[in-house]
This record gives structure tokens, sequence and C-alpha cells, in this order.
């Protein structure tokens, strides 16, 4: 198991580690699998995919056909690949009692094992319906996490590869400015290990105790709709200090989108050897793409055009229900943020089949004859770039999944 590897070389102080590709997003995984030099962590969350459907409409198993697809075009050995589900347990269901929320996260763990995921975060930091406010927030997740291991034990198999710890920062990137973020402290982290081998060994889980390789903390990084934080090692240092000594674990650093080629390598020096990223992958797929529907602006009359950029605008407009929770201000500073936001909460539409074909029409008016190469300078220069270096061929397509693996290069370089 490449993980193992990984947590063996991190002991013995090389600073390796492995990309999570958090996306369901076709274009983003082709781009990852093409490009991939070896193993590739590809996780869903139990939002994105669960035994409802989930936002994509997949359930797990949909999803790992998905991926056995995208990765049979694109040449990659299925074998290659590494399965990851993030934030297995009841957060679907957090608005019901507790038994009905933890009974359909058990279905969920089981769905997932059942279907090939490998690498198992489970989640039960958030409350239910009829938890008590005076519950210990660590030892209840701990109980309920082992449970779900549980669960994961009886339907899986000794290459179960379990995640522990919650202290994650809001998913798809925070909702406000923040001049930092507490990076968790120590005595937390070391609280939640503890509590939640406690908790395992209670259920007889000490095999699958074994196989846990990592805990989520805080190492202090966060993006949001128009910032970033960036990893400082120096806040960090007592919490890296602290993992060197177990002889078991590494650290899995969620929201590491945005972060410099620079921090993402000091992340994974300092034991963050797991680094998933999600919304800058879809963010630079939409980059991409309304650079190509500008060529096509200057390129073709009106009444031709796929005008993707409003349409896409007006199906968020229509239905907003992934995006207002999120995006406040006036109506001009929401409509900017629909369109640049880096917390991208565009990446919910490109599904749409309004969308989907305009997409379509969009490759089809460029894809007949090569782009000007004074547009692609002009609208995608590090694109440019690489076609006169005869890198890339001159096509919206290698465009676009150039663009994407522009971003996916900065994690595998720090990973290596």
């Amino acid at each position: 198991m490449y993980l193992d590897e990984i947590v063996a070389a991190q002991k013995r102080g090389e600073a390796r580690g492995i990309v999570s590709v958090c996306s369901a997003h076709p274009w983003v995984l082709r781009a990852a699998l093409q490009d991939a030099p070896g193993s590739l962590l590809i996780e869903a969350t139990c939002n994105q995919v669960n035994q409802m459907g989930g936002y994509t409409g997949m359930t797990p198993a949909e999803f790992v056909r998905h991926v056995r697809g995208i990765a049979k075009e694109s040449n990659c050995p299925f074998e290659y690949i590494i399965l990851g589900g993030d934030h297995l347990g009841p957060s679907v269901w957090q608005n019901e009692k507790t038994e009905s929320a933890m009974q359909k996260a058990e279905t969920l763990v089981h769905n997932y094992v059942e279907a090939g995921f490998v690498k198992i975060h489970l989640d039960c930091s958030m409350r239910l319906a009829d938890d008590p406010e005076s519950a210990s927030d660590v030892e209840l997740s701990a109980r309920r996490a082992a449970r779900l291991a549980r669960v994961a034990e009886t339907f899986g198999n000794e290459n179960l590869r379990y995640v522990i710890g919650t202290e994650v920062p809001i998913p798809g990137g925070a909702t406000d400015h923040e001049e930092g973020v507490c990076v968790t402290k120590v005595e937390d982290a070391q609280q939640t290990i503890e509590v939640t081998r406690e908790a395992f060994l209670r259920q007889g889980l000490e095999a699958a105790w074994e196989r846990v390789v990592a805990v989520v903390v805080q190492p202090g990084v966060e993006f949001g709709d128009d910032f970033m934080l960036d990893y400082r090692p120096e806040a960090a240092r007592e919490l890296v200090r602290y993992i060197e000594s177990d002889p078991q674990l590494v650290y899995e650093a969620h929201s590491t989108d945005y972060q410099m080629p620079q921090a993402l390598q000091n992340l994974v020096r300092d034991h963050f050897a797991i680094l998933k990223v999600g919304p800058a992958l879809t963010f630079a797929f939409r980059e991409a793409t309304f650079a190509l529907a500008m060529m096509e602006n200057e390129l073709f009359p009106p009444d031709e055009r796929s005008n993707l950029i409003s349409v896409l605008d007006k199906a968020m407009v229509y239905h907003p229900e992934h995006w207002e929770k999120y995006y406040h201000g006036t109506l001009e500073q929401q409509a900017y943020k629909r369109k640049y936001s880096l917390s991208d909460r565009v990446r919910y539409y490109w599904p749409k089949p309004e969308i989907q074909r305009a997409f379509d029409h969009l490759l089809k008016n460029l894809g007949g004859k090569p782009l000007p190469l004074s547009l692609v300078n002009q609208f995608l220069p590090m694109e440019y770039a690489h076609i006169r270096a005869g890198k890339l061929d001159n096509d919206p397509r290698e465009v676009v999944r150039d663009k994407i693996a522009g971003v996916l290069a900065d994690y595998t370089y720090a990973c290596a």
C-alpha cells in the first residue's frame, strides 16, 4: 500500500507525500490521470457521493465506475489509483436524531468500502439533533468513529487505511476574511489520537487501529472568496515536533488550495504528507473555459457564439442553492463572486445540461483550427509559452487540460 510507503518515508526523515484530488469533475480527473507520476489519491466526500447520490448524483459504486472509465480513456492503470472517502460520517444527516443519522452513516461507510474505497476518513464531529449540550465532543466523535470503523472492518479487508481527526477548515473555503486561523494545539491533537485509540480498542478494533495512518489537523492554511492564508512553518513548529515522536501517524492537510509551491513543499517537509486539493482545480478549469469564451467573442459573430459565461451565470441565478448562503454583498458583488470567487461555487453547476451544451458549442467553435497565438498569449500566457515551446498542442481541449495540470504540477513536485 503506497500510503504505508509515504508514512515509512516520513518516519525516516524524507519529505515525501501524496496529493489528494478531491473532485468528481471529469476534466479535473482526466488531467490528474493523464499526468499521474505513479500512485494517485482520488477522493469523494460524503456530500459529493453517497447512497442517495449526493450533489454529483453518484453513489460510491457509480463514482468508482466514473473514475475507472476516465482512467481507461487516459491510459492510466486503475491499480495506480487509491480511492478515498472523505468526511464519512453523519454530516449529511446531522439534523436527524442519533440512531437515524448513524444508521445512515453506517450504510454510507458500507457502500464506500464495498465499492472499493480503501482510504477512509472517519468524521463524526458534527452535533446531531438529540445530542445534549453537555456532551464531550471529542469522546462522542471518537465513539461514533469507532462504530463506523467496525462497519468498515466487517465489509472490508486489511487493505483499508484510516484517517481520524476532524479539525478541518470550512468545506470549500471560509466565508469571511480572516487575519489568521488557529493552528491545532498539540494537546488537542494528542487528545484526539488517544481518545480515538481507546474507542477503537473498546470495540475490539486493535487491528484496524494499526492501519490508522494520519490525523487531520489545522496547519494554519485557509482561503475564501478573495483571500488566501499561506502556511507559516514557524506557527506550526510545536505541532510538527509532536508528530515526529509518533511512529505510526502523519498529518493530513485539508484546504491546501491556492498555496504557493514553496508552502506546499514546506507542508510535506513538516509531515503534512497528504495534501488535499479540490476547488483550486475546478477554478483552473473555469479560468481556462472563460478565457476560451473570451477568445470566441473575438472570433465569432454574436449569433454564432456559445455565450458560455452568460449561460452559466443564468443557471446560477435560477438555481442559487449552491451559492446563496456563501456569497454575500450587493447584487453586483454577488454577480462578481459567482464568476470569480476562489471558493468556486461554480463547480456545482458544470453538469447542468444547458451548460454542457454551451461548453460543447464553445469547443466545436474553437476546435476547427489552431487558436490565434496572439489571443492565446492575451488570455492564457502560460499555455502560449507551452505551445511555442512545442510542449502543448494548439487545441482548446489541450489548453484546458494544461491549465489544470499546471496546478497539479505544484503538488506533484512538493510530494516527490
